[in-house]
């Protein structure tokens, strides 16, 4: 079973047996909206924990690797889906730790493997290093033949940093050939440029010049070279995509012959997508803080890992883009703070952050004038914890509902049409959903009476 960082079940997934058949080695459910393979990593509930605390995470190729494992004592290993790994998926990775340690079959194949695909890690400023299992062992075999102490005992030992890794590999291939030599330090000087940070740039220059033999400042004319050229498509691929919104823009324009002002959401609105408000308000006023200590994870983190279904089907764009600026912060561990949105470029959601955090809500002066304190509650902007868990569960209490308003739909239709299959199934989900409801019910408080169906 594939679980999404939620832990919700999102797909299936299974392995072939027969190593003759000529099929696929992993099979996935297909993509569907709660599944997407490039998003998703396997194993990443179960180890977000131990990846968070301890500061790396192990990337193996299969399920049975990870199963095996985790029932090992390594917890902190996901699989990447059978798939090449994805912008992401290191996305995903680097909500945890920025330390990637990827586990490789030890064969000729699995250096090859090795050397291959990492560049979008480098991109997104990951610490990479490769371990390359002994030949004819994959990590589940290796981990039954040895022990789990005697594994983790050897993938520390033997791993590399990739860069250096890389350039060590390409350089015994290379040998004394002018030719291929010079395609080595061109190829490891780009992979270079992509590291965002210039001191590790720096420091990588040195010790790639030591390894090949060539002198420092031949690297950085190339390295600076390969900057100017990597900076030089970004910024092309920037302005196709102003362009691009440019003329969105101008042919929406044509269209409603006006251009609209930010505006003020009506009371209707405000009504309608009042719980993708409070989350959008709990983001700006105090997504930063901590919201468990002894996890670490902030507000946002809690927030934005239990609405991951439900984000992409917010009926409000501006609500929507509040959260999504909140998980691009997360993603590049920049920290979040409500200045933040008050100081951001968008008119609109400025205009939003100053409506959203003065709050209408505070205690009464008249109970201190009475000598009354009410030191047993906490202030409105400060009970973050509760307000954060409360409003997830009400955003996922409306979704059910309205999920229940569309089967209940669809279940008319099938009895109308009188196709029992459909009606059948279409009652085992009314029934789960109402499991549902009235779990969210409970821990809300609510009462949930009779529907008619």
């Amino acid at each position: 079973t594939i679980h999404n960082l939620t832990g919700k079940p999102v797909a299936f997934a299974g392995r072939i047996l027969n190593s003759t058949a000529k099929a696929p080695k992993y099979i996935n459910s297909p993509e569907s909206e709660i599944y997407h393979k490039s998003r998703i990593l396997y194993g990443a509930y179960f180890a977000q924990r131990a990846m968070r605390q301890q500061d790396e995470c192990i990337l193996v190729e299969g399920y049975t690797d990870v199963i095996s494992l985790h029932q090992g004592g390594i917890e902190n290993v996901v699989a990447s889906s059978g798939t090449s790994l994805t912008v992401e998926q290191v996305r995903l990775i680097r909500r945890f730790t920025p330390n990637i340690k990827i586990l490789y079959d030890g064969d000729e194949a699995g250096k090859k493997a090795a050397l291959r695909g990492l560049d979008i890690a480098l991109e997104q400023d990951m610490n990479v290093r490769v371990v390359l299992l002994p030949e004819k062992e994959d990590p589940d075999s290796y981990l039954q033949q040895v022990g789990a102490t005697a594994f983790q005992e050897y993938i520390e030992e033997q791993s590399k940093d990739f860069i250096l890794f890389k350039t060590q590999v390409l350089a015994t291939d290379a040998g004394a050939d002018p030719v291929r030599k010079t395609a080595l330090i061109k190829d490891i000087v780009a992979s270079i440029a992509l590291i965002p940070d210039p001191i590790k740039r720096s420091l990588y220059i040195k010790e790639c010049a030591s390894i090949v033999e060539v002198g420092e400042e031949v690297l950085i004319n190339e390295l600076n070279a390969q900057v100017r050229r990597l900076l030089g498509k970004r910024r092309q691929e920037k302005e196709r995509e102003e362009r691009a919104a440019q003329r969105q823009e101008d042919h929406e324009a044509v269209e409603t012959q006006t251009v609209e002002k930010p505006k003020v959401a009506t009371s209707s609105e405000l009504v309608r997508h009042r719980y993708e408000r409070e989350i959008a308000r709990i983001l700006i006023a105090s997504g930063g803080q901590i919201f468990d200590k002894e996890e670490q994870i902030t507000v946002a983190e809690f927030i934005l890992s239990h609405i991951e279904e439900e984000l992409a089907a917010f009926e409000s764009p501006i609500y929507r883009k509040v959260a999504e600026l909140c998980l691009d912060l997360l993603l590049d561990k920049t920290p979040l703070s409500t200045n933040y949105f008050l100081q951001h470029e968008e008119e609109s959601i400025r205009n939003l952050a100053i409506e959203l955090i003065h709050s209408p809500y505070e205690f009464s002066p008249g109970w201190e004038e009475r000598e009354i304190y009410l030191t047993t509650q906490k202030a409105p902007e400060l009970n973050y914890v509760q307000e954060s868990v409360e409003a997830v569960d009400r955003l996922k209490y409306e979704k059910i509902e309205k999920l229940m308003e569309q089967n209940q739909q669809l279940l008319q239709e099938a009895r109308s049409e009188t196709a029992p299959e459909e009606i059948l199934r279409r009652m085992k989900i009314h029934h789960k959903l109402l499991e549902q409801k009235a779990l969210l019910a409970k821990r809300l408080g609510l009462v949930v009476g009779p529907r008619k169906g």
